[in-house]
């Protein structure tokens, strides 16, 4: 690896909490950004509580989110913290946050007044509907985005309630799009010398997911209205979950040539449907139009038989599948390993830390993480000597709990 990290020598201060924002300062840490994280005295970044808790002021998930950062927590409320922060975004070239719009302006740190003082500054917003229409003033969280989406109406049993996707659809994705953003107008600085405001909406994001529900609703005039289908995909057949004898598999076999492959494969190992040979189900059309005889010939097919027989055969004849595996899978899978995707950082009082590592991959840089997370705090002097305050200044800040820390004076 001969390369420095592409955003070497870029500042970035992360005045966010809990998910969407921590997200994006720490994959812009792993792309090699000085990150600065910012929390509140007392109690600090709400993801502090959040499972997996290790104790009362760790936990899993904001050391997940917040390694590679400095911590640094200010007390807004003195004029002496205020100033701090002024100094901060006055030397940095990115600011994150999460807050509902309006929020940070009462504190000073809106982007009016700091791109006054920094016009250079990258200021990116992060919230449930974004900072205009008729719903900005609103509080929200990723569960409100998917369900106002139509993404969370699409999935489930037809005539139940729709399951929670027990991921953080909305805020991770929101995360990587803030990140693509703030990359590009970092670029665009090179040209134009100022910065700008990036105005991220959790709504926006996952509407803008919709790869085929929104276009078949407006192309076919609005008789087209995706629901519930369950386990497969109506428009794309055959693909879907599947409950083989022993645990569950997804199978992919909706290209034709791929159908085709599959169908011969059936007949071959005792399902006599006729598939492979017969022209209706020769084109997606038409295997969507005789969707439900299908499923009922593979579906029983698969029940007789065991997950690593089906995928064994499967992949004999190149046809996309996989076991529905559980996290422990997940982690302990060759290829996982292979691909450094669960990475151990060692911590002075947790020991050795398993998580899961960024996607990035760079043929001339290592992206992976070493530094944990900070504690609360942990970086206060360090920092404010950086910004030029003295000595006795900060000694006096943390006295009084302007720079403030779980440890005492740092």
């Amino acid at each position: 690896m001969s390369q420095p990290l592409p955003l070497k020598g870029i500042r970035v201060i992360d005045y966010s909490h809990f998910l969407a924002g921590p997200y994006v300062g720490r994959c812009l840490a792993a792309l090699g950004a000085e990150v600065i994280k910012v929390e509140r005295p007392g109690s600090g970044d709400a993801g502090r509580q959040h499972a997996f808790t290790l104790d009362e002021h760790q936990s899993g998930y904001f050391l997940l989110l917040n390694m590679g950062k400095q911590g640094v927590s200010v007390n807004m409320k003195d004029p002496r913290g205020k100033a701090f922060m002024q100094k901060l975004c006055d030397s940095a070239d990115v600011f994150i946050e999460n807050y509902r719009p309006g929020a940070l302006e009462k504190l000073g740190l809106g982007y009016a007044e700091l791109s006054a003082r920094n016009p250079k500054l990258v200021y990116c917003s992060i919230s449930a509907y974004g900072h205009t229409g008729p719903d900005a003033h609103r509080a929200g969280f990723g569960l409100i985005a998917e369900a106002k989406s139509g993404i969370m109406q699409m999935v489930g049993n037809p005539g139940e309630a729709p399951p929670l996707l027990r991921i953080s659809l909305g805020d991770m994705y929101t995360g990587i799009h803030a990140v693509a953003a703030i990359n590009a107008a970092l670029l665009g600085r090179v040209s134009s010398g100022r910065g700008q405001h990036i105005d991220m909406a959790l709504y926006d994001t996952l509407v803008s997911m919709h790869e085929y529900a929104v276009q078949c609703y407006t192309l076919s005039g609005g008789t087209v209205v995706p629901e519930q289908t369950g386990h497969d995909m109506p428009t794309s057949t055959l693909y879907g979950v599947f409950r083989a004898a022993d645990g569950d598999l997804v199978i992919a076999a909706q290209v034709d040539d791929a159908w085709k492959r599959f169908a011969v494969m059936l007949e071959a190992n005792g399902a006599s449907a006729g598939f492979g040979t017969d022209a209706r189900f020769h084109s997606l059309n038409g295997r969507n139009t005789h969707r439900v005889e299908i499923l009922e010939v593979v579906k029983g097919w698969i029940a007789a038989r065991s997950v690593a027989s089906i995928l064994a055969l499967l992949d004999e004849i190149d046809v996309p599948s996989a076991k529905v595996q559980r996290i422990d899978e997940v982690i302990a899978d060759p290829q996982i390993k292979a691909r450094n995707m669960v990475i151990e950082q060692e911590h002075p009082r947790y020991g050795t830390l398993r998580m899961p590592n960024l996607p990035f991959r760079f043929s001339d840089c290592d992206t992976t993480i070493h530094q944990v997370a900070p504690d609360l705090g942990e970086h206060n002097a360090q920092v404010a000597a950086e910004l030029g305050f003295s000595a006795a200044d900060i000694a006096a800040m943390q006295a009084d709990g302007v720079l403030f820390s779980h440890g005492g004076a740092q």
